[in-house]
């Protein structure tokens, strides 16, 4: 795991997490699924003024209650609790009551309003003879706070279908306004400026909005009895305006590397003028040559600090101004340059920063293969080996040691570098964020490529690496699972990442081989309409690449001649 000596950021003490319940009421409509929703009190301690689901805190209470409800067979007796403080505060809040008399019937809104909705909750049900109805609750996402509020809450968000015979009624001391609204018209508003919720509420509605109805939902909900997907966000700046992203988005693994703790002061917009301090150690400086192929540029890395010097992993193309600013941002102190292939975006400003250093670093990597493409060819001044070490000795015996790990499968020559003391894997285009690289044959070999998958995930185990710095796109990947991380998968992190992707290109070539079963006298071009047709068809001529790898692959396992 990184080194705290390396972070950039002071760390800091977050705040506890309250335990808490909200419960999205859903109805059908002619139009589609309607949510009720409230505005909160502009006094209140979080959120004030925004529309959100009724729901508040666990009390010792709801636990209590058990007996009193309904229950599911696969139902945990957290998720009771929980389904019993959204039903109680619903009632507080909005006068709604998810409870059954011994006939199954609600009480409606005039019965409901002769009850104290300040009064004993579990106490009043029980003299009206009702029985809550904690089965009929599910939960739909887990959210946990982001943490740099100073309020956090753990906070499941529950989905119950809106009883027959009710109506919301605000308290009009926590809750104002109540209104149903699809959860489509809610973003709209919301995104015209004039219906202000916060972020896990604007991600949960996106989710909503793809259910055709509340049966939709609910049996969603039920398959497994446990959260569709679970999130704690985190925040930084794009273009210094607060940005937050879930954990699936492409800025999130940088922003848990580079503020653990949740500060948000780091800018995510790309530029290319000025490096980006991601630790103490690691500075990236992105090259002017965004692109179909490049995305917003391709990365170079320094690795180092003005005492050790610093190493160079991959100059980029040779743009005389990109290379100035990678020697000016090491201090003119480049120890070694290290090329990850020999693509034209990677290696050819290898000899341009080598020739403004004073001390002339060697160039390092593997030579091109004869399969290489003509833009394509490399020879480095030494090669690397697989498993050898470059290491830069810093003051009071800080070191910076970088293991060579040669991945082919995108180009033959292709390796990834390993920042042992800090867990860093730098992946070239091995792995990228937000896309897959393409396999390229006779030079790509998806074969290759996935065995060498197998063997980082290998290698990021044995060194707990939760981070991955890609030559395209922001860093991957996640902090462990702990009590201050706990939306993080058990075994997540660069790991996560790595078999997120392999289990991608798995699914991409199953459906290579069901289109080649579909059309086995076909041409490529009838396989990638097949294959690809979640692509954009713009991007086909790049996706027969990749596909020309898989079934060169699925004819090596025999399962196709043609």
């Amino acid at each position: 795991m990184v080194r705290s000596s390396q972070l950039l950021h002071p760390v800091r003490t977050l705040a506890a997490l309250r335990p808490a319940a909200t419960v999205l009421l859903l109805r059908d409509s002619p139009q589609g699924v309607e949510v009720l929703m409230t505005r909160r009190s502009m006094t209140a301690s979080f959120a004030p003024g925004a529309y959100v689901f009724p729901g508040g805190g666990i009390d010792a209470a709801d636990a209590q209650s058990h007996g009193q409800s309904t229950r599911r067979a696969t139902q945990s007796d957290l998720h009771l609790t929980q389904a019993i403080a959204a039903i109680r505060e619903s009632f507080e809040e909005l006068g709604i009551l998810l409870a059954r008399r011994a006939d199954g019937s609600h009480l409606g809104t005039p019965q409901i309003a002769a009850l104290d909705r300040k009064g004993p909750f579990a106490e009043q049900c029980a003299t009206q003879g009702l029985t809550l109805s904690g089965a009929e609750v599910f939960v739909l996402a887990h959210w946990i706070t982001d943490r740099d509020l100073p309020r956090r809450f753990d906070v499941p968000f529950l989905v119950a279908r809106m009883p027959e015979g009710q109506e919301p009624v605000a308290d009009e001391t926590e809750q104002f306004e109540p209104l149903w609204v699809r959860p489509t018209d809610a973003l709209a508003r919301h995104a015209a400026g004039g219906f202000f919720i916060i972020f896990p509420t604007v991600r949960t509605l996106e989710r909503l909005q793809t259910y055709a109805s509340v049966d939709d939902v609910l049996k969603a909900c039920a398959v497994n009895d446990e959260p569709l997907f679970t999130s704690c966000p985190r925040a930084g700046l794009l273009n210094g305006h607060e940005s937050r992203h879930m954990e699936h988005e492409q800025p999130f693994g940088e922003l848990a590397m580079v503020c653990p703790d949740g500060q948000i002061v780091h800018e995510l917009a790309w530029q290319t003028e000025r490096p980006v301090p991601l630790l103490k150690n690691v500075q990236r400086l992105t090259a002017p040559n965004p692109g179909f192929m490049t995305g917003p540029g391709t990365n170079s890395y320094l690795v180092g600090d003005p005492v050790s010097g610093h190493i160079a992993i991959d100059p980029g193309p040779d743009i005389p101004e990109h290379i100035e600013r990678l020697w000016r941002a090491a201090g003119g102190d480049i120890r070694a340059i290290a090329c990850t292939h020999s693509h034209p975006d990677h290696s050819p400003g290898a000899a341009r920063l080598q020739s403004l250093c004073a001390k002339r670093p060697p160039i390092l990597g593997l030579p091109s293969a004869p399969t290489s493409r003509e833009n394509s060819r490399f020879t480095p001044e030494r090669s690397l080996a697989d498993g050898e070490r470059l290491v830069l000795q810093g003051a009071n015996g800080m070191t910076h040691t970088l293991q060579v790990v040669h991945t082919p499968g995108h180009a033959a020559n292709h390796l990834c570098l390993l920042l042992e003391e800090d867990g860093l894997l730098f992946s070239g285009d091995h792995i990228l964020n937000g896309s897959t690289t393409v396999i390229d044959p006779p030079d790509g070999h998806m074969g290759d490529y996935l065995d060498s998958l197998d063997k980082l995930d290998r290698l990021c185990e044995a060194h707990e690496v939760e981070f991955i710095l890609p030559a395209h796109g922001h860093v991957l990947g996640d902090l462990k699972q702990t009590a201050d991380n706990p939306s993080a998968p058990e075994h997540g992190g660069a790991r996560g990442a790595i078999a997120h992707l392999k289990a991608h290109r798995l699914a991409r070539e199953a459906k290579v081989a069901r289109a080649m079963q579909a059309q086995p006298e076909g041409t490529m071009d009838d396989w990638v309409k097949l294959a690809y047709d979640d692509v954009p068809e713009r991007l086909w001529p790049v996706a027969k690449r990749s596909l020309l790898a898989h079934v060169e692959r699925l004819q090596s396992l025999g399962g196709f001649n043609l």
